[in-house]
């Protein structure tokens, strides 16, 4: 079964063995607002946790995404490449932005489980 993480900054992981998806939460997204444009790293690129990873851009603002943790990218969402909205429809699903595979798991405990980040997210109101 898969696990998922997440982070101060608002990205999710999502973990399935030693292989990890990596997103943007439904509360970054509405921050954001519409989505235009999604840059996303190279396949095969080495990451360390808390490095800049991805870019999102909107009709506000650019974003940075960060790695939640260390890494290879092994695959990215090119989907997102012709419909970036899909960040805004399905943030925790098809709106994926990256994944990788893990080079520390034991990197992961310090990340929050669902209910910390509610209680994260509802603290920045």
């Amino acid at each position: 079964m898969a696990t998922t993480r997440y982070t101060r900054e608002h990205e999710w992981i999502r973990i399935d063995g030693d292989t990890a998806t990596v997103g943007i939460t439904d509360f970054a997204q509405e921050q954001l607002g519409d989505v235009v444009f999604v840059e996303l790293p190279e396949i095969g690129r080495q990451v360390s946790k808390g490095d800049e990873a991805a870019v999102v851009e909107s009709v506000k603002a650019a974003s940075e995404v960060y790695a939640p943790a260390s890494g290879e990218v092994t695959a990215v969402n090119e989907a997102l490449a012709d419909e970036p909205a899909l960040v805004n429809s399905a943030p925790n699903g098809d709106g994926w932005f990256f994944k990788m595979r893990l080079a520390n798991p034991a990197e992961l405990d310090d990340l929050m489980d669902a209910a910390a980040y509610k209680d994260h997210v509802d603290s920045l109101d």
